[in-house]
């Protein structure tokens, strides 16, 4: 991945002289040459090359006396506080004279494959098959990033029409699905064949009549990133009387304290703050509510940041009472987008769940340097809502220690602030107290679980489990199952198979993991599934059923952990074999305290009752005991 400079488009001129460097041959050396000057990088032979192609498809649709010679191309233009790049843009007037953008997304695929993901669909990239956005979403989210955020844009009214063109692509029902027709509709795509190339230049003819007179990609570029007015009211609609946000006590003066820092933060006066809270304390209630706010009253460019996808589309379907991407999808971000980001790019980072940081980013982590010192570094005020009790893989990193010593490092000021427990447990931190004792995370006075009002259970099989948490999910559609990761995901391949099967009770049942993916705990039908700790972390329900593998087992009254009967499909130990070599000690601690914090995490799911089954008779035995007090 190159890091890219902001405010950059590596090639611009008018329509005439693009063909003209088309046959001479020299575009892609002009792009090569402008690439390396503005970014001190060469350019990977791959990219070389599509771009060679795909700019010689689009000279042959451009190649029409109807598009104007003096309209604007620009390829490569990087849109402001993010990483993506528009391939290619056409600038001029439309028949009504006014400025008028095409955006167009452009693709080497030849094949694609159908996902139940909004939005989602899977190619084969240089490392394998893997899911990414479809092009019509990707080309659409970038004309809705310009009209959310660039000031030119939206106040002098510049209409922006995206597409996509896949010019390999050879038209299979899968790209034009109508499982895609949301996106279709917002960004038309065009395929390879002449019967396609002709319905992109009527499409662009529709929209560029005349040339750009006005110097628009010079007019876009230098616009002031603010967020618009529509965007402001849209989400202030979006939360009013929106039982799900609404502040309680303490959160209320976090939530006070961060929009002051958030008006008082520059370049010149970076600040940092770390709100500590465990389960059900409502840090997310705050991040959201501070992500909208900021927008809403401040008009400051904010971002709501989680490394696990569930948190931000169950929020965002939260926000906008829908399941599909919107407008508000790019105030939604991942948290390795970061790296390649100019200081203080945005005015606020929310980052909900924290402590689940990584250092590096990518899909092979070999991007970046660190995430928690990329996201200070690109915000004047960065806050980190955490709970460090909630570490449940080998790479999360998030820790107050390692956000205040970056924050020093980049010269920003640390706040700390503590969100104590409303507890989502029917408000008990009781329960929290008799769970880090039961789990021997940590000693308490919490013995047993009398006279708390709160309904844990321990059911005698799975079954029962499974017809309880059905039970309660028949009010309001919040109970689910969860599990810890101790089976391998086989329904993937074969979707008949069960993953979790206990054959011995004759139980059954499937991983989440793909059928509604990030939004598994709110879908309709997913009490029908399973989920782990990646789909259910940062989220709640009323009730959660939590099935107990032979990761974490009693013997002779001592809670243990055992890492190896973790499924090999889990990637929250991947590094354990490695340590365990080089460090015996240290590798089996650091599993054992990720296992812990699983079953604590997942144990701390449902606000109104727990109930639990252990495949390990002598670990049901134990907990059965746990809920009694003592003669």
């Amino acid at each position: 991945m190159h890091k890219m400079i902001m405010k950059m488009i590596i090639y611009q001129s008018s329509k005439e002289r693009f063909i003209r460097h088309l046959l001479s041959n020299e575009i892609h050396e002009i792009i090569e040459a402008t690439y390396q000057a503005k970014t001190g990088r060469r350019v990977a032979k791959n990219e070389l090359r599509s771009w060679q192609e795909s700019m010689r498809y689009m000279g042959a649709v451009l190649d029409d006396d109807e598009i104007p010679n003096d309209a604007g191309v620009s390829i490569e233009y990087s849109i402001p506080q993010t990483s993506k790049r528009i391939d290619f843009i056409l600038t001029g007037q439309n028949h009504e004279k006014k400025d008028q953008v095409v955006i167009v997304e452009l693709k080497q695929w030849e094949s694609a494959e159908l996902t139940d993901k909004d939005a989602i669909v899977k190619t084969r990239f240089q490392h394998g098959v893997a899911e990414t956005s479809h092009p019509s979403y990707q080309a659409w989210s970038y004309s809705e990033l310009l009209n959310q955020l660039n000031e030119t844009v939206y106040t002098d009214n510049i209409h922006l029409s995206p597409c996509a063109y896949l010019h390999n692509y050879v038209e299979d029902g899968v790209i034009k699905n109508s499982f895609y027709q949301p996106y279709l509709e917002k960004a038309p795509v065009f395929l390879k064949g002449k019967a396609e190339k002709e319905k992109l230049k009527t499409f662009i003819k529709g929209f560029v009549k005349y040339g750009d007179k006005s110097d628009l990609m010079f007019r876009i570029e230098n616009g002031k990133i603010k967020p618009s007015k529509s965007l402001a009211d849209s989400l202030a609609k979006m939360i009013v009387g929106n039982p799900e946000f609404i502040m309680l006590d303490e959160q209320k003066l976090v939530f006070e304290t961060a929009i002051k820092l958030a008006k008082e933060s520059s370049p010149t006066n970076k600040n940092v703050l770390i709100v500590q809270g465990g389960p059900g304390t409502g840090k997310s209630v705050v991040a959201v509510n501070l992500l909208v706010n900021i927008i809403q009253q401040l008009r400051l460019v904010a971002q709501y940041i989680t490394k696990n996808a569930a948190p931000r589309a169950v929020y965002e379907a939260k926000l906008t009472g829908s399941m599909r991407k919107s407008a508000i999808s790019n105030l939604f971000s991942g948290s390795g987008s970061f790296h390649s980001l100019e200081k203080n790019a945005f005015d606020v980072l929310i980052v909900d769940e924290a402590h689940r940081l990584n250092e590096k980013s990518g899909m092979f982590k070999n991007i970046g340097e660190n995430q928690v010192k990329e996201i200070i570094h690109s915000s004047k005020l960065s806050i980190f809502f955490i709970d460090e009790d909630q570490k449940v893989t080998f790479s999360d990193i998030g820790s107050k220690e390692e956000i205040e010593g970056w924050a020093k490092l980049e010269g920003a000021k640390v706040h700390h602030m503590a969100l104590e427990s409303q507890f989502r447990c029917n408000g008990s931190d009781g329960y929290l107290a008799w769970l880090d004792d039961v789990l021997a995370i940590r000693e308490t006075a919490n013995k047993t679980l009398d006279e708390l009002e709160y309904d844990f259970q321990v059911l005698s099989t799975p079954n029962e489990l499974k017809e309880l948490i059905f039970e309660k999910n028949k009010i309001n559609n919040k109970a689910r199952m969860v599990a810890g990761y101790c089976w391998n995901w086989i329904s993937r391949g074969d979707k008949t198979a069960f993953d979790i099967s206990l054959p011995e009770y004759a139980f059954g049942m499937q991983w989440n993991l793909d059928t509604d993916g990030s939004l598994w705990i709110q879908a309709p039908d997913s009490v029908s599934e399973v989920g782990c700790i990646h789909t259910c972390q940062g989220l709640e329900v009323d009730y959660v059923g939590v099935i107990i593998g032979g990761d974490l087992i009693v013997r002779d009254g001592n809670v243990i952990t055992n890492p190896k009967a973790r499924a090999k499909t889990d990637k929250s130990i991947s590094g354990y074999k490695k340590l365990l070599k080089a460090d015996p000690e240290a590798a089996n601690q650091k599993a054992d305290g990720i296992i812990r914090n699983t079953y604590r995490t997942l144990m701390t799911r449902g606000m109104k009752g727990c109930y639990i089954f252990c495949t390990d008779p002598e670990t049901q035995a134990y907990f059965q005991d746990r809920l009694r007090a003592k003669d």
